[in-house]
């Protein structure tokens, strides 16, 4: 069986993103309109830089862009939101838990789209216990 077994492409990563965001609940999508959610295999140098990661296996996904409370009606035009989510790390912290990949990607897309909007660790986690029906 694990001989069929293959890790995600980025492509495949990404519609997996993309199929998980939306599942996430509705007032939850509504607050990220323009957000751009993508995947790559690894943060740029200048990302892992910036962040002061010691491994480009460090960060698992990054928020780019001006989150909601920081955005206003007078805003010059501005690149879009994004979100990244890193293909390589993911796999690497996948290959040492004992998680789903699919539970990994979701709960990194949730961290990443809640800086976006100011959301608090705590309030990411209640959004993700009210899609799997679970409490932390």
């Amino acid at each position: 069986m694990w001989t069929e077994l293959k890790a995600p492409s980025l492509a495949e990563m990404e519609a997996v993103a993309h199929e998980l965001f939306e599942r996430l609940p509705a007032e939850f999508r509504g607050l990220c309109e323009g957000v751009i959610i993508r995947v790559d295999d690894f943060p740029t140098d200048e990302v892992l830089d910036e962040m002061d990661c010691e491994s480009e296996f460090d960060l698992l996904g990054l928020f780019q862009g001006v989150g909601l409370p920081q955005q206003s009606f007078g805003d010059v035009a501005r690149l879009p939101n994004m979100v990244w989510l890193y293909r390589r790390p993911i796999l690497d912290y996948w290959a040492e838990h004992d998680e789903t990949l699919g539970h990994i990607v979701r709960h990194v897309l949730i961290h990443e789209i809640g800086h976006h909007f100011g959301l608090s660790d705590d309030d990411m986690a209640a959004i993700e216990a009210q899609e799997t029906g679970q409490a932390d």
